[in-house]
């Protein structure tokens, strides 16, 4: 089956008439992919792109009548960690209000962990007008949907590479390196790093250069690489951790104590874990930063009230560019990126080995 010139726009009922499938059939395809095998996705999904056809309207089967007015933000993860990480919630803010200058409404669509079923029927069914998509990892299927539905869609964070999105985010691994220079700078050459969920799986424990090296999540794979090169090549350890939690920096820095007692400096890259390291740095009666730095990244207002060395982003900006990016998507002839900046805010956490 291939799209004619002139021939009516292509529905649910005729590309199941024209593969010999039952209109349900096709409809599972796109709210229920679990419930058909990958042999018939794959034909339909074929069939649809080659003739053009986006799949069924949400928004249409709702609301016979105009737009939606709605966007809907995808956020690999559970509403609480959403509503919580006050990265997340900084970037929700300046999301939010881009479009409420625009008049449009934010539908919050958490897909939960990256781990067990997934819910791409969340995002084939959502009555939206257009994604952002929230730091979710390479591959993951509910970003494929969205770009199947041929709605407005930007990516923050990552994946970034290989999108037919828009994206907006940093350059991690220039920031992280810039990090590194000034551990270097500072003398430090025995240095752990404590990261957030490199793969889909739930794990917690040692991370090895084969495991961070091949991470789907690309900013994380990319700070670590970044903390090297600034480094000049210093071997690392690292220990991972699934969730970005206070408890979870604060096991990680236990755990990488014991196994390396003689570590002069801990990355965290991201301030919460960083603020549950420092607790559990000062609970074991260490001096921070005359017996071991601690540094984070992101720049949340924690991070300055307790003296932390970060790496800062705009991340309120973040959000309000996200939105500006999508609503002015017809604009865009090719996939846009936007790069911001980030600087290296030192404060009271780091400081020179002691010899």
């Amino acid at each position: 089956m291939t799209k004619t010139p002139g021939a009516p726009p292509p529905t649910l009922t005729s590309i199941a008439r024209s593969l010999g499938l039952s209109p349900a059939t096709i409809s599972n395809v796109y709210n229920h992919p679990e419930r058909v095998s990958d042999d018939v996705r794959e034909r339909v999904l074929a069939t649809a792109e080659a003739v053009g056809y986006a799949g069924p309207d949400a928004a249409a089967r709702r609301f016979r009548r105009g737009k939606s007015e709605t966007i809907g933000v995808v956020f690999t993860d559970e509403m609480p960690f959403a509503l919580a990480d006050p990265a997340s919630v900084a970037l929700l803010a300046g999301l939010s209000t881009t479009l409420q200058e625009a008049r449009l409404n934010l539908l919050l669509l958490p897909t939960g962990p990256p781990v067990g079923a997934s819910r791409v029927s969340n995002v084939m069914g959502a009555v939206v007008d257009g994604f952002v998509f929230y730091s979710v990892p390479e591959g993951d299927p509910h970003l494929d949907a969205a770009l199947r539905r041929r709605l407005p869609t930007v990516v923050v964070d990552e994946p970034r590479d290989g999108l037919t999105a828009d994206w907006v985010g940093l350059d991690d691994r220039a920031a992280a390196a810039e990090l590194g220079q000034h551990l270097a700078h500072l003398g430090h050459r025995k240095v752990g790093v404590i990261t957030s969920r490199l793969g889909r799986a739930r794990y917690n424990g040692p991370a090895d250069e084969d495991r961070w090296t091949q991470a789907v999540y690309s900013v994380q794979r990319n700070r670590i690489a970044g903390l090297r090169d600034g480094l000049g090549g210093v071997p690392l350890v690292v220990e991972e951790r699934f969730e970005n939690a206070v408890e979870s920096g604060a096991a990680a820095l236990q755990s990488l104590r014991q196994r390396h007692p003689d570590l002069t400096a801990i990355c965290c890259f991201g301030d919460v874990l960083a603020i549950g390291a420092l607790d559990a740095a000062r609970r074991q009666g260490l001096s921070v930063p005359g017996d071991l730095t601690i540094t984070g990244f992101d720049d949340i207002p924690e991070a300055g009230r307790v003296g932390l060395t970060t790496v800062s982003q705009p991340l309120v900006e973040k959000g309000r560019i996200a939105g500006e990016m999508l609503l002015s998507h017809a604009l865009a002839e090719t996939p846009r990126r936007r790069f911001l900046p980030t600087s290296l805010e030192v404060r009271a956490t780091s400081g020179p080995p002691r010899p």
